[in-house]
C-alpha cells in the first residue's frame, strides 16, 4: 500500500551555457556526417594519406637504417656496417614503388565510390546535388 505521505520529487537544472557547448561538441563528434561533398573529400584524403605515410615511413626508416651502418664503419669500425647500411638503401629504395603500388590499389579500391560522388555533386548524372 501507498501511504499518502510519500511523494515523487525531481528536480531539473538546465545545463549551463559551457555544458551545453561541451555536450554540442561531443555530439558532432559521433553525428553522421552524410553529405555527399564530405564523404568525398574523406575518401580522397584517405586513399592519398595511406600511400604516403607508408612510403615515409619506410623512407626515414631506411635513412635511420643507412645511417647506422656509416656509423657501424665508421666510428666503431665494424666492418658489418657496410651490410647494414646496404639493407637501409634498400628499404629507402623501396619507398617509391611500395607508394606507386599502393596507390594504385586505393585508386582501385576508392576510385568508383569518388568518381560516383563527384559526378553526383556535379549535377553530371541527373540526380540532384546534395552537400
Amino acid at each position: 500500500m501507498k501511504d499518502d505521505n510519500d511523494k515523487f520529487s525531481y528536480t531539473y537544472s538546465a545545463p549551463t551555457a559551457d555544458e551545453r557547448r561541451e555536450i554540442e561538441s561531443i555530439r558532432r563528434v559521433y553525428e553522421d556526417h552524410g553529405g555527399d561533398y564530405e564523404k568525398l573529400v574523406r575518401l580522397d584524403k584517405k586513399a592519398r594519406s595511406i600511400p604516403m605515410c607508408v612510403s615515409i615511413s619506410l623512407g626515414v626508416v631506411g635513412a635511420l637504417v643507412f645511417g647506422l651502418g656509416m656509423a657501424m664503419v665508421t666510428v666503431w669500425e665494424l666492418m658489418g656496417g657496410a651490410a647494414v647500411s646496404a639493407a637501409g638503401a634498400l628499404v629507402a629504395a623501396a619507398a617509391y614503388p611500395v607508394h606507386k603500388v599502393l596507390t594504385r590499389r586505393m585508386k582501385a579500391k576508392y576510385g568508383p565510390e569518388i568518381v560516383r560522388l563527384s559526378s553526383r555533386l556535379l549535377g553530371e548524372d541527373g540526380e540532384e546535388k546534395t552537400r
